[in-house]
């Protein structure tokens, strides 16, 4: 029995294209409706799509797409301020291998993925209203049109108007005492990391850096700022200003990071911004409207895991819609997600603490993150969190329906 017949997408970015192309699979036809008028090449800096990002991916036959575009990463090697190794994270076994991947180019791979498979894409349509009935949902855009389906799902990110629109009390996102900064260098100047993503607790910041065996790659920084700022407020500040305080804050580190701040110049510096999270979203859906991905789960960029884990959630919810009628869906959904996703989320909060940590908790971290990183390494450990899978052909039961009164 087909319950669900159409679907509007809100929200252009990661998780739109990836929940339009689960639905379709679903046998849902969906439009995806994306505010800009334009594409979002050249926005956004680097991040990684973990090994469960890909199996989900694998459901859909978009992995490829992704592997097409992205650099292994093999390991993750943690060190202190002095060069010294702390941990180093191993891919685990019979996973696929983590892929780093500009976010520019996995938008445009994701965008160009759905295309192709004959999904519209409408841009130009930033979402001011819902209507909700019986029959379907109507979405009002701020250019006076409207469209129509049978659900619709919010897709729009950490400042998700459809959340806003379905809880007006639904909670904003929480600063996470950091602002994010990256590069990409053609010439790094640096010999290969050997597929390794080095990541540094410097004694002012926390910087990550990978090089590829042609001599190019990329580097983040995390820069701890007690006091909040927006993003528009970190863009007034030039470029020329942001790399003396960032040069200026790795002065006493041992390791590249001066060398690759030299080498970016003001123009291909990425402001990315503060970072941010919601701990938790307590409506995720409400008539006929779900929310995913950072509309419902934000978790920081210290997870690693933001981009699988609204890759997930777009083919669960794609799963429970096939199967169930839509209020059935939705918290079977629900039921399948949210535990996860806090769970990594709260993982998260803690590693930026460690990130922003003071000269004695920095001298604590790194007396004992060695032993403690030992034990989080062992493959059975880690297993949760990059080993899980979707059972798509599985049917999905979900909760019993609530008796009419």
């Amino acid at each position: 029995m087909t319950y669900t017949r159409t679907a509007l997408v809100i929200g252009g970015g990661i998780a739109g294209p990836v929940a339009a192309m689960a639905l379709q699979k679903a046998g849902i036809q969906a439009t995806v409706y994306e505010a800009y008028d334009g594409l979002a090449d050249g926005v956004g800096a680097g991040l990684s799509i973990a090994p469960n990002g890909l199996n989900a991916l694998g459901i859909l036959d978009a992995d490829e797409a992704v592997r097409r575009i992205g650099i292994p990463m093999t390991a993750i090697v943690l060190q202190s301020w002095t060069g010294k190794c702390l941990a180093e994270l191993a891919n685990p076994p019979d996973l696929p291998t983590m892929q780093f991947v500009w976010r520019p180019e996995l938008y445009r791979a994701l965008y160009d993925e759905a295309a192709r498979r004959g999904i519209r894409t409408e841009h130009g349509k930033r979402l001011v209203g819902l209507a909700d009935a019986a029959d379907g949902v109507t979405a009002h855009f701020a250019d006076g049109s409207t469209a129509e389906a049978d659900v619709l799902v919010g897709a729009d990110g950490i400042r998700s108007a459809t959340r806003s629109l379905i809880d007006p009390a639904a909670p904003a996102p929480r600063y996470a005492g950091l602002l994010n900064f990256g590069g990409r260098l053609d010439a790094t100047g640096l010999a290969s990391t050997g597929g390794k993503m080095h990541m540094v607790f410097g004694k002012r910041l926390f910087f990550g850096y990978q090089v590829n065996d042609d001599g190019s790659g990329g580097w983040f920084i995390n820069l701890p700022r007690p006091e909040p700022m927006t993003l528009a407020d970190t863009r007034t500040v030039p470029a020329e200003r942001w790399l003396h305080t960032l040069r200026d804050a790795v002065t006493d580190d041992r390791g590249p990071a001066a060398t690759l701040l030299d080498r970016t110049i003001p123009d291909d510096l990425m402001v990315i911004g503060p970072m941010e999270d919601i701990p938790t979203v307590p409506t995720w859906s409400k008539g006929r409207v779900v929310l995913i991905g950072d509309a419902a789960h934000a978790t920081s960029p210290s997870s690693g895991q933001g981009a699988s884990l609204a890759i997930e959630s777009a083919v669960q919810l794609a799963r429970c819609l096939r199967d169930l009628p839509h209020a059935r869906a939705f918290a079977a959904y629900e039921g399948l997600r949210r535990e996860r996703v806090e769970k990594i989320i709260a993982n998260a909060a803690r590693t930026n603490s460690n990130k922003a940590a003071g000269p004695v908790a920095r001298v604590l971290r790194d007396l004992f993150l060695p032993a403690i990183m030992r034990s989080l390494a062992k493959p059975e450990k880690l297993a949760w969190q990059f080993g899980y899978r979707i059972d798509w052909d599985a049917p999905v039961s979900g909760p019993a329906p609530v008796p009419a009164r």
